[in-house]
């Protein structure tokens, strides 16, 4: 997962204003793929995307159905993928089906680049697509992307160190993660490297959950831009209790850097933190410090404020888009419609992702850590649907910025929210 997480969770979206306007960057970018032979559908998908069996079936299921079309599938490696993405959609001759970051849509919708599908989400099984990736793929009222996958981040735990605490279940609340936290460091703070929370400063994704867990939002759309909302009533508490997780579990990690610096799964594999949030594939990584420590860690959803309830989570992923300028955009909805099946999502559930456009999750069910992301993700949301936000995750964020403001004290909350909310607007109001 974390090869399609370089572009959906924090990969910069350029807009194709760089490429120059619509048929002026093509170049050999998309051959074979024009309309030259009349039936030929090239599709790209990312590497690591979906697995070989997956796609042979699918394509040898679409070109039966299909007397004369072939399928011209190509995996895209995620290095230089941007600047080929920007060519593609630029030229005359692009591919017909792609699959682009969800937080790369709106911007190049914006970009008037993309096949508005706005008629087309009820034949492309739209009753069935996950609601914070459909969110992701709609720009200015119209729907131009079709969910492909998503991830989200759970609390990933030890196991062990739960039982040898006295913590016989999960917290299924703020309060109690905040009781179990104290548990924890009771059982083993005499060990002056233990964390009960690993939690760097400046982990925005994790802040984006507690913010919309105490009913606040980043931004809210305001005519064609957006009005940064994070000093908000709710946005403040989100961030209040991200200090309070912070106060409470002592954690060493560094309040001016994020989950990447140092690699977090790396200090949950040394054996001395009890939790950390994160997406299951970071296990993997925790494992080649500690092999062990796959079979030791189990995973629950981030709490919240609310007994019983889970907090919204960031879904981080990918959706699939037809070029403006496909000359095969009738064959390439159809094989969006095949692609999109609980046929083919669920085998894509099976390889570890949850599957953007169908409720079947039952092979993903089947991983404890899976599951629990599967479970969370049906309270997923995106980050706001603006062109520019490849410019916040790319620059300097306000929210880290806000973060490392507030829990360093230089600023107070009042302060630390306004200067982030006036960075913000500067970024995505217009």
């Amino acid at each position: 997962m974390k090869r399609w997480l370089k572009l959906a969770a924090g990969a910069a979206a350029l807009t194709l204003a760089t490429a120059g306007c619509a048929g002026s960057g093509g170049g050999d970018t998309a051959s074979g793929s024009g309309g030259s032979d009349g039936g030929t559908l090239t599709v790209w998908l990312m590497d690591g995307s979906a697995p070989d069996s997956l796609t042979g079936a699918l394509n040898k299921e679409f070109e039966a159905a299909h007397a004369g079309v072939k399928v011209n599938y190509q995996i895209q490696p995620w290095n230089g993928i941007q600047q080929k993405l920007t060519t593609a959609l630029a030229s005359d001759t692009p591919p017909d089906v792609i699959e682009v970051g969800n937080t790369q849509t709106p911007a190049f919708a914006s970009d008037e680049v993309l096949t508005d599908l706005s008629a087309d989400v009820n034949s492309l099984n739209g009753a069935q697509w996950l609601a914070g990736l459909k969110a992701s793929g709609e720009f200015n009222g119209k729907t131009y992307g079709v969910p492909f996958y998503a991830a989200n981040r759970e609390v990933l735990y030890r196991k062990d160190m739960f039982a040898q605490a006295g913590i016989t279940a999960p917290p299924t609340s703020n309060a109690e993660w905040l009781d179990d936290i104290a548990k924890l460091k009771a059982k083993f703070g005499s060990d002056k490297d233990f964390q009960p929370l690993y939690l760097p400063g400046q982990y925005w994704y994790t802040l984006l959950s507690f913010i919309w867990d105490n009913g606040g939002d980043v931004a809210q759309a305001q005519g064609k831009g957006f009005k940064s909302t994070l000093d908000s009533a709710g946005a403040k508490a989100g961030l209040e209790f991200y200090k309070q997780l912070v106060d409470a579990s002592g954690t060493t990690a560094p309040k001016d850097n994020d989950e990447a610096t140092p690699q977090q799964a790396g200090i949950y594999g040394g054996g001395k933190v009890a939790m950390f949030i994160g997406t299951p594939g970071e296990v993997a990584t925790a494992a080649k410090t500690d092999p062990s420590i796959t079979d030791k860690t189990g995973a629950f959803p981030i709490p919240s404020k609310t007994a019983g309830q889970t907090a919204p989570v960031f879904l981080g992923g990918s959706n699939l888009v037809i070029p403006l300028n496909s000359k095969h955009a009738d064959l390439a909805k159809d094989y969006l419609k095949l692609l999109t099946s609980t046929k083919y999502m669920s085998q894509l559930a099976a390889a570890g992702y949850v599957p953007g456009t169908s409720t079947d999750t039952s092979a993903l069910d089947k991983d404890p850590l899976g599951g629990v992301m599967a479970k969370a993700s049906k309270n997923g949301r995106a980050v706001p649907t603006s062109p520019k936000w490849g410019e916040v995750e790319a620059g300097q964020n306000p929210l880290k910025d806000m973060l490392t403001a507030y829990l360093t004290g230089k600023k107070s909350i009042d302060q630390a929210t306004a200067d982030a909310n006036a960075a913000l607007d500067k970024i995505i109001g217009g």
